[in-house]
């Protein structure tokens, strides 16, 4: 297939458009480098021996994405492009709606009218919030207690987008909601570079053993789990990227939702012993009061993604671990 990602340059649509390359698929990608670099073309290139076609434009901006798709002849489109900071999306709600939830919108409305009918959506699991459930299948309600306006444009995206699949019988959606991503491709080529100061373990963890960040705050360790810290679904970003494969192999119509995660929960402190386990080194570590919107559990039940897709995460914690060592060793060697 010939597909349209937007936000392709980003984490995960970078490792998603090497896994299309890589399984035969036509990739071209459109971003506004927000948050992501223009260099990771090359990077693209030198691991998959494409460089994507790439246009310079916003997903707000209709007439440029209405033109890029009629233009295309795209077969499908994979939704990865937004603005994706939980603590800026409570300083900036405003420019998280219209980014988000508008920019969806014409995306939708680009694709309506350059006659293409497939889409994967870039969800998360933050559409859950706070149920209490500690882990989620894709029967759990959504909506419920969202933490964040990041949250919030997430599930009015899904909401907007299974409206869509009712108006027009032959649309083809698949909502694909990921856990936590974290890892780097194995050539070390590609991994997480927020801009400005991440929300996220990983990226925090990433800092901390640069020396960017002084020291690792742990947010509460009084939670009712085995070692009071709280516990999250890790999911290789290779992993996930592959989840978009198959479910591009598997499109039907109608619109679909897929948990992609591990099945398994790891907490903070065993994510920072396998950091260090994996890095010879110790993390600077502080204990501080808990973060407004933690929940002690959080992960998925990706049964339905295992047996309707084919797919299975493969990659564990460690592995992640090992591959974000490399990319930053990669990154320091520049």
């Amino acid at each position: 297939m010939k597909i349209l990602a937007t936000g392709g340059t980003g984490y995960i649509g970078s490792h998603t458009v090497v896994e299309l390359i890589a399984s035969g698929h036509e990739v071209e990608i459109l971003d506004n480098l927000s948050n992501s670099k223009e260099s990771v073309l090359d990077r693209i290139n030198e691991i998959a021996g494409v460089r994507p076609k790439f246009f310079n434009a916003d997903i707000c901006d209709f007439n440029a994405l209405s033109k890029i798709m009629r233009e295309g002849n795209y077969d499908a489109v994979i939704h990865f492009a937004g603005l994706k900071a939980v603590g800026e999306s409570v300083e900036k709600p405003l420019e998280y709606f219209e980014t988000n939830v508008g920019g969806s919108v014409n995306v939708l409305k680009a694709m309506r009218e350059a006659g293409i009918n497939k889409i994967i959506f870039s969800s998360s699991a933050t559409v859950y919030g706070d149920q209490g459930l500690g882990f989620y299948d894709e029967e759990a309600q959504t909506g419920i207690k969202i933490a964040c306006p990041y949250g919030e444009t997430k599930y009015m995206i899904e909401r907007i987008l299974m409206a869509e699949a009712v108006a027009r019988p032959e649309f083809e959606c698949t909502i694909l909601r990921y856990f936590n991503p974290i890892g780097a491709h194995p050539s070390g080529l590609l991994g997480e570079d927020p801009n400005g100061i991440p929300n996220n373990l990983m990226p925090v963890i990433m800092r901390v053993s640069t020396g960017d960040i002084p020291e690792l705050q742990i947010y509460g360790d009084d939670y009712d789990t085995e070692d009071g810290t709280c516990i999250r679904d890790y999911i290789h970003v290779v992993d996930l990227a592959k989840g978009h494969v198959s479910a591009l192999d598997k499109m039907k119509t109608g619109a679909e939702v897929y948990n992609l995660g591990t099945n398994k929960g790891t907490s903070v402190l065993e994510m920072i012993k396998a950091f260090e386990d994996a890095s010879g080194k110790k993390l600077p570590t502080k204990v501080v009061a808990r973060r407004a919107g933690d929940v002690p559990v959080h992960c998925a039940i990706a049964d339905k993604a295992n047996r309707e897709l084919g797919w299975k995460a493969e990659l564990d914690v460690a592995d992640a671990c090992r591959d974000t060592l490399n990319y930053l060793a990669h990154e320091a060697r520049g």
